[in-house]
């Protein structure tokens, strides 16, 4: 598999698969990134997301306005029981501070976007650097999609080499899910791409 197919199999931004159009529904992206900020399977941040969506809860709105109890029983119904109550707080918390802030198009513009994004207690650089780097702004790369780059020959000092021809943040996701799932498994072998470290 050469590097065009790889990126092409493994690296779909998560926003085109939840059908979200990052320039205009900001926030619907956000709450996707404060779902995959969860340490649950990316299959259940998936699911609850579409679950919201089903639901009508992409805007903090109408977050608010289902109320806690709701937004509850959505993540119970994704998969979230372990971290449902958190997890709801953190969103109602985000929503009003949304709100406060005049909307997600409006804090994009502002300039300590890091800081301005910890919404709510408990957003973290995790989270953060999720929404950021499918939004195409500075960001910090994934531990895994670093690893990755590196066994394969695609690290550029600290960086990910820019490839003519290849969309740098599908690029760097695909980085990730190959460091996260064969990587750090030390899955060399069973490895879709050529692992110039391990010299497979």
């Amino acid at each position: 598999m050469n590097l065009k197919e790889f990126v092409g199999k493994y690296g779909e931004k998560y926003s085109e698969r939840l059908g979200i159009k990052l320039e205009k529904e900001p926030f619907k992206w956000f709450l996707a990134a404060l779902l995959f900020g969860a340490p649950i399977r990316e299959e259940n941040a998936i699911k609850t997301y579409m679950v919201f969506k089903k639901n009508g809860l992409t805007e903090p709105e109408k977050i608010l306005k289902a109320g806690w109890d709701a937004v509850v029983s959505y993540l119970d119904e994704g998969g979230y029981t372990r971290y449902d109550f958190k997890t709801a707080d953190k969103i109602m918390e985000a929503c009003k501070n949304i709100i406060k802030k005049g909307g997600m198009k409006k804090i994009l513009e502002r300039k300590d976007l890091r800081k301005e994004l910890k919404l709510a207690k408990g957003i973290g650089d995790v989270t953060i650097d999720i929404f950021l780097r499918e939004m195409g702004m500075p960001h910090k790369i994934s531990k895994y999609a670093l690893m990755a780059a590196k066994n394969h020959g695609l690290l550029d000092g600290n960086e990910i080499k820019k490839i003519k021809g290849i969309d740098a943040i599908e690029l760097e996701i695909a980085l990730m899910n190959l460091g996260r799932d064969y990587c750090r498994k030390n899955k060399c072998r069973e490895c879709p791409m050529p692992c110039k470290a391990k010299g497979l």
